[in-house]
């Protein structure tokens, strides 16, 4: 058998190993996807009539504003998801599981491609779970292409799996499995301090610097572009270059870990 050939299959069956955990255990994955849902929901039909009148500068229209804050809640879901990869991948390592599997006949980095693989699974059933919520509450993007809309489903693949490899690097480096949640906190708190539900400009000046360079706002912005047809601008390269850095950085910090051993 081909080195190839035992690397697929090996991480084939480590992906249906943590899609199993995932259908047995589902209690973690619905407590990080009701935080997107609530504070859709809350920002819609709580501050929705407020905040859309304070951004457009004229009446109260939820609509709009339901509009523009869609895109946001999706990478704030696809930040919550993969908290889970990181509590999953600290449990592997620190109940023994892992020491387990370095004693067979298995390709090494099958362990982490099976939880990268599942984690990003997750997340785009987590986004489309979240966004039949905005459907059903009033979103609309009728203007969209068809390849607008595929471009807007490959950058949020793209950012599942920066994420992904980011926060696998956090729970190799956790001592266990309550640290490695919050430790990955971050990736919920980032998109909560971008453009995901006032624009950049109406923020405060000496603010503006932290929500407008972090890679969570281009991403937020060119999905916007894409769905709602406003400006992508600069953005697009920004988020593709965010998620490719971050992708390389979390493997390659990932994989360090993971070959010093079991903790």
């Amino acid at each position: 058998m081909s080195s190839l050939t035992l690397a697929v299959r090996d991480s084939s069956t480590m992906l249906r190993r943590n899609l199993l955990h995932a259908r047995r255990y589902p209690s973690l994955t619905l407590n990080l996807l009701l935080t997107p849902v609530m504070l859709l929901l809350l920002f819609v039909y709580i501050f929705g009539g407020v905040m859309s009148a304070g951004i457009g500068g004229g009446g109260a229209d939820r609509s709009e504003y339901i509009a523009y804050i869609v895109p946001g809640v999706l990478l704030l879901t696809i930040g919550g998801t993969t908290i889970g990869s990181a509590v999953s991948v600290s449990n592997d390592m620190t109940e023994g599981i892992i020491a387990r599997f370095r004693t067979l006949a298995i390709h090494r980095g099958s362990v982490l491609i099976g939880h990268v693989v599942g984690s990003v699974l997750q997340c785009m059933m987590s986004v489309v779970l979240v966004g039949a919520v905005a459907v059903a509450i009033g979103f609309r993007s009728t203007d969209a292409t068809a390849l607008e809309w595929i471009l807007a489903l490959g950058l949020l693949t793209l950012v599942a799996l920066a994420l992904t490899w980011i926060a696998v690097g956090m729970g190799l480096s956790s001592p266990n499995a309550e640290a490695a949640s919050n430790n990955a906190l971050p990736l919920m708190i980032l998109p909560l301090i971008s453009s995901a539900f006032v624009p950049v400009d109406a923020m405060p000046g000496w603010f503006q610097p932290i929500a407008e360079y972090q890679p969570f706002t281009p991403a937020i912005e060119t999905l916007r572009g894409l769905l709602l047809g406003t400006e992508i601008g600069h953005n697009g390269w920004l988020a593709v270059a965010w998620c490719l850095g971050l992708a390389v950085l979390g493997h390659v910090w990932s994989k360090s870990l993971y070959d010093r051993g079991p903790k």
